[in-house]
């Protein structure tokens, strides 16, 4: 059935999406936030934080954020700018649990 963007959605149901929410954790000392970028190794922008604090039941910082597929698996380092620093994270499976 057609809709309004009908056409955009198909193309993405055939192509696949070129971005995914994952979640991550900090290993280096930093909190993300809210539109802090994600770069990759040579400071381009790949992603953005979507909304990040530090987790008192986890004792660490966290965050979520879009990058592209292939950034998206299990244990995939990224690098979070924050406050022009940038930061090491890992990719982490969702829901946040302790271990």
């Amino acid at each position: 059935k057609d809709f309004v963007h009908s056409d955009a959605l198909k193309a993405q149901k055939e192509q696949g999406v070129a971005r995914k929410l994952v979640g991550f954790e900090m290993v280096d000392r930093g909190i993300p936030r809210h539109d802090h970028p994600i770069v990759d190794a040579g400071g381009n922008v790949i992603g953005r934080v979507t909304s990040g604090t530090q987790s008192p039941s986890l004792n660490k910082a966290i965050g979520m954020g879009y990058v592209p597929t292939d950034r998206a698996a299990e244990g995939t380092e990224l690098l979070i700018d924050v406050r022009g620093r940038h930061l090491k994270a890992r990719v982490v499976k969702l829901p946040f649990l302790k271990s």
